[in-house]
């Protein structure tokens, strides 16, 4: 049975995969602090519709607590450990919603239903919650492991055990670039998504974290870095990867792969 991919922007994915559906850090936001939403709708109601949340690391893009509050009641939430220590609002979030949070560290797996496992690996990417407070919670990509197995990367930077961490997968979503018009450590942008691609060589991939928000204001800064990742990155992975078919996907759209 193939998986299917919903990208609803930013790093935002459903995956449907053996009846079960996981979303990946959810944002649902229009703006939100100096950021806006300047391509796709804000997601309908059944983008929050989940089995499982997949929470990769603290920042406010990625762990948005307003969006948490959009889930339906008995969610399970999967976030990396120390997130509750680290950011205090989510134990409000998942109070006043009745979500099940489960803190995990790299090499932990869950059972999220019989067939399908979720099992967290590590990425190199700050994982605190800026601006604030020590370093408390690692940054995690995830692998969904069903009929499909599938590699959500969260945001990372590349690095030398990718591969070997997070194994065989037939799925890549993986980050090609930011909500700004640099792009700091920590970060693939589409070059070096490309070599990650060219490493973990699945049957396919989706392109994600790019050309949903930008600064307010900086319209004219750097605006390729916006709107060309995508594209860029299915360019350089023919090059680098040439066997893995690359969708790049608009914003709610989905696809089943592989």
């Amino acid at each position: 049975m193939p998986v299917e991919i919903t990208w609803w922007g930013h790093a935002t994915c459903t995956v449907e995969d053996s009846g079960v559906r996981l979303l990946t850090d959810p944002l649902f936001a229009r703006r939100f602090a100096h950021l806006r939403r300047r391509r796709g709708a804000v997601p309908p109601a059944e983008a929050a519709v989940a089995d499982v949340v997949l929470v990769s690391h603290l920042h406010a893009d990625h762990l948005h607590l307003p969006s948490l509050e959009r889930l339906a009641p008995g969610t399970r939430l999967l976030v990396p450990r120390g997130a509750r220590r680290a950011v205090p609002g989510l134990a409000r979030a998942a109070g006043l919603r009745g979500l099940r949070v489960t803190e995990v560290v790299p090499g932990e797996e869950v059972a999220v239903r019989e067939g399908v496992r979720v099992r967290a690996v590590s990425a190199r990417h700050d994982g605190r919650r800026l601006p604030f407070g020590p370093h408390l919670a690692p940054a995690l990509g995830y692998v969904v492991q069903g009929a499909a197995r599938t590699y959500f990367a969260g945001d990372t930077g590349l690095f030398d055990t990718m591969a070997e961490e997070v194994g065989p997968v037939d799925v890549a979503l993986l980050p090609v670039g930011g909500w700004g018009p640099y792009l700091g450590p920590g970060h693939l942008d589409s070059g070096r998504a490309a070599q990650a691609l060219a490493r973990l060589a699945p049957a396919a991939a989706v392109p994600v974290h790019y050309g949903t928000y930008w600064p307010v204001g900086m319209d004219a800064v750097r605006p390729h870095e916006f709107h060309a990742p995508g594209e860029e990155f299915e360019r350089r992975a023919r090059q680098l990867a040439p066997k893995v078919a690359v969708r790049v996907l608009g914003h709610g759209e989905r696809v089943r792969l592989p």
